[in-house]
This record gives C-alpha cells, structure tokens and sequence, in this order.
C-alpha cells in the first residue's frame, strides 16, 4: 500500500501542476476576450483566429481542470445521503462511484478523444472558417484532459482504501488536507 500511496501523491502532485497551470488560462481568456471586444469595437477588425482561440482557452480551463477540481473534491456533490453518513460509508460509495461510473466513462472518452485527435492530426485539420486555426492540437486537449481525470480517479480511490485500511485519517480526503 506504500507504493500506491507514493503513486496517489505523485498523481496529486501532476494534477496539482496542471490545475495551478491552467488557472493562468483564465487571465489569458480575459486578455484575449477583451482584446477581441476592443479591436472588433473600437477599430472594427475582427479576425475568426482571435475568437477561435477564446474558445480553446476556455475548453483548456474547463476540461484540463477536471483532475485538480477532483484532487481538491470540488466537484459537484449532491450530498443528501451521503453527506450524513460516517466517512467510511462515504469512502465506499465513492470508490464505487470511481471504479464503476467516473473510470468507465473516462475511459470511454479517452478513447475517442484520441482516435479523433489522431484522425485530426492525420489530416492537418483547419477550422472551416476563414482565418480559423488548427483542429488538431485542441482535440489533442480532450484525451489529455481524461487521462488527467483518470489518473486522479485512480488516486483518489487509493486514498478511500487507505482511509478504509486505518493508513490514512478520515481528514485526509477532505478538500484542504495537503499532507499524507
């Protein structure tokens, strides 16, 4: 168990990295956003290239973050049962929740991503608009943005077990607790 805890911090340390990362693509989707706003108002230039890239920016933060939101337990919960029962019963309808519906799906969707990123790149796609960027690196974004998720599904259901085992305290899966 000593070897997949170090594997969990390992994982909590990439997705750590990434989501710290990608917080920054917030500012940059506000730059570039108000650029656009002031070049298309203010000296009426308009470029397919500058909103296009908006929307990478804002699929990077919101699929590249989904691992970290899942690191910190920040995800969407609707805790009627579950929030009022003991952490050990919670631990298990999580590893449950991980092993047969967040792992599958992910799973599923790192698949595709992938055959469609590659498909993409095959083929140097471009966007159909003019002045549009390239398909291919974006689509790139949504089997690394899985595999992230997985991979902090993978550890945070390392971490339900050791609770479950006594090798880690309940508070270790709560959102702020950073040592183990």
């Amino acid at each position: 168990m000593k070897t997949l805890l170090a594997l969990s911090r390992a994982i909590d340390a990439l997705n750590e990295l990434a989501g710290r990362g990608i917080r920054w693509l917030v500012l940059a989707c506000i730059l570039v956003s108000a650029g656009n706003a002031v070049a298309r108002y203010g000296f009426n230039l308009s470029s397919n290239g500058f909103l296009e890239i908006q929307w990478y920016l804002y699929s990077i933060v919101f699929l590249g973050a989904a691992g970290y939101t899942l690191k910190h337990n920040a995800h969407v919960r609707i805790d009627l049962i579950a929030g009022r029962l003991a952490p050990q019963k919670q631990a298990w309808i999580d590893i449950f929740g991980h092993v047969f519906m967040l792992l599958p799906v992910c799973t599923i969707m790192l698949w595709f991503g992938w055959t469609a990123f590659v498909e993409s790149y095959r083929i140097n796609e471009l966007s159909p608009d003019a002045g549009g960027l390239l398909r291919w690196p974006i689509k790139f974004v949504v089997p690394a943005a899985f595999l992230l998720l997985i991979l902090q599904g993978v550890s945070e259901t390392i971490k339900k077990f050791a609770v479950l085992r006594g090798l880690l305290p309940p508070a270790a899966l709560e959102p702020d607790h950073a040592q183990r």
